[in-house]
């Protein structure tokens, strides 16, 4: 059958509201919520003209490998983190379609599986908790897999991504490129999304700066990205923690008017199912056929992410080390 995305969208989310916000040319948590004003200048990305997803046929081998119930209904929910861009984005409102890599790979691995999406839109933080409670089939929100995830959460691998910095543009004599070492944070105030792998990190590794002698660096937790640049670009926080994608696309714009300070720390980045879930086979599968007919490089591509590709999809990969 020929797939269609049906999107639906929580009625109660005060997100709502500044969903804007979340088209600008910025990366930050991957996450949604209540933030502050948009930085000026800023304005929605563009969205690239190649639609590699549109020729994507059903693969019947992949297919076969869903369960019997889903292949009957024709039909998974997807919890989506629609944040920013290249990842996730709303590019003309948050009325009308999201675009981005994330939105692209799951309406590919759908269509190989002859399946319909049900997309419901969610903040980052909420969808691997509601993962559990069956609310939906998978996640999508740049998701890295990391050993405590692992404990709870089934992780098929489509790009491999991570943690990096940036500051304004022109403030690089603050924190110099390339991080290598939380102890460089050390005095600075960090800006980082809620929920995130990044928080986690600055969180369990607070310690280093005294062990080192030195002054703290303190931690600001954002919901939502829009925020969280603005708070850069009032010196409210000297710097970004965020993803490397991200941080990086949105230094080539302009209006963003910050620098990536590269990368410091890599992770496979997946999409989500509770534990044990048996779509873990059929999603791999389906990753893997983009990947063998040239889909999956077309849409990196698109997206200028093809510096994070992978050579093939794993379940439950080890995080990084």
């Amino acid at each position: 059958m020929s797939p269609a995305v049906v999107r639906t969208r929580p009625r109660l989310v005060t997100a709502l509201a500044l969903l804007p916000l979340l088209a600008l040319t910025a990366c930050g948590s991957g996450s949604e919520g209540t933030g502050g004003a948009a930085p000026a200048g800023a304005r929605a990305a563009a969205v690239p003209s190649d639609d590699p997803v549109a020729d994507v046929r059903e693969v019947p081998s992949a297919a076969a490998l869903l369960p019997a119930d889903v292949r009957e209904a024709g039909t998974l929910r997807v919890g989506s983190s629609i944040g920013f861009p290249p990842g996730a984005y709303y590019p003309n409102g948050s009325d009308k379609a999201a675009a981005g890599q994330d939105i692209d790979l799951a309406d590919a691995v759908a269509k190989v599986l002859g399946v319909k999406l049900r997309r419901q839109d969610a903040s980052f933080e909420t969808i691997l908790p509601a993962l559990g409670s069956g609310k939906y089939d998978f996640g999508t929100g740049n998701f890295g897999v990391t050993a405590e995830r692992l404990k709870t959460i089934d992780f098929v691998t489509y790009i491999n991504d991570g943690q990096g910095f940036a500051v304004r543009k022109g403030d690089t004599g603050t924190l110099r490129a390339p991080v290598t070492d939380l102890t460089q944070l050390c005095g600075l105030t960090v800006g980082t999304g809620a929920g995130t792998t990044f928080e986690t990190t600055l969180t369990a590794q607070k310690g280093v700066c005294a062990k080192a002698g030195k002054k703290p660096y303190d931690v600001k937790v954002y919901s939502e990205n829009g925020a969280t640049l603005t708070a850069l670009q009032q010196g409210r926080i000297d710097v970004v923690m965020s993803t490397i994608n991200g941080l990086r696309y949105q230094a080539a714009q302009p209006a963003s008017r910050t620098a990536f300070l590269g990368e410091y720390h890599r992770l496979d980045v997946g999409f989500a199912f509770k534990k044990g879930s048996p779509l873990t086979k059929a999603f791999r599968a389906a990753v893997d056929e983009l990947i063998e007919d040239g889909t999956y490089a077309r849409i990196l591509k698109k997206w200028g992410t093809s510096a994070s590709a992978i050579e093939t999809s794993r379940i439950n990969p080890p995080e990084h080390t």
